[in-house]
């Protein structure tokens, strides 16, 4: 793994130590750009670290320290998610898939900060899962399935047949960590874009089939 360096950074505050891992795509056109960006003073954004379409891995930020990379947001009624948090960027644009090189790199470091940190598998989160309606990263092509399969990261419950309605849905999604004051198409496709990228219409019962943390 390679070092590159960037300011942008700060002490976690409160004493606060990782429990989450935030998954971002750079929404740019290669790695190098993300690495500029990220690098700039200026742009006051970070992550801990980049890995790119090929494989490489890059660190910008110590684990210890706490990088600008989740912004405005919350889980499970927590906010300053930055202290909370390592950040992790994804070199796609957001309008393709994932290369297989660089999924598997993500599935070493994610094992490695989860037995470090000690961080559960509930603990690893999509951009848009805290912050919904602001960020779509890391997106419907990203293969969460995937990931829970190996467990690192929780898995959709199945579908059971319930009575559907707009409460039941928001009681869900708050028991899934979903506690951001949102209004409920923002809500539902926050939820969507973690559980179900394939699903659209109405309200349904695999709508309300979301893990509790």
């Amino acid at each position: 793994m390679a070092v590159a360096s960037s300011p942008n950074f700060g002490p976690r505050r409160d004493g606060l130590t990782p429990r989450l891992i935030v998954i971002h795509y750079t929404a740019m056109q290669s790695a190098e750009a993300a690495l500029a960006r990220l690098c700039d003073p200026q742009a006051e954004v970070s992550a801990h670290y980049l890995i790119a379409a090929d494989g490489r891995c890059l660190q910008l930020v110590a684990e210890e320290m706490r990088a600008w990379h989740a912004g405005a947001g919350e889980w499970a009624g927590q906010q300053d998610i930055n202290s909370r948090s390592i950040g992790i960027e994804l070199d796609n644009r957001g309008d393709h898939p994932f290369s297989e090189p660089q999924m598997q790199v993500l599935e070493k470091l994610l094992r490695d900060l989860m037995d470090r940190w000690g961080i559960p598998a509930a603990g690893v989160l999509g951009h848009s899962d805290i912050a919904p309606g602001r960020k779509q990263d890391p997106g419907p092509r990203f293969d969460w399935q995937r990931l829970a399969l190996r467990g690192l990261a929780v898995p959709t419950p199945a579908p059971r047949e319930t009575r559907v309605s707009e409460a039941a849905f928001r009681a869900a999604a708050r028991a899934a960590g979903y506690t951001a004051d949102v209004p409920f198409d923002t809500l539902l496709a926050a939820t969507r874009l973690r559980h179900g990228p394939w699903r659209h219409g109405p309200l349904c019962d695999a709508d309300l089939a979301l893990p509790p943390v």
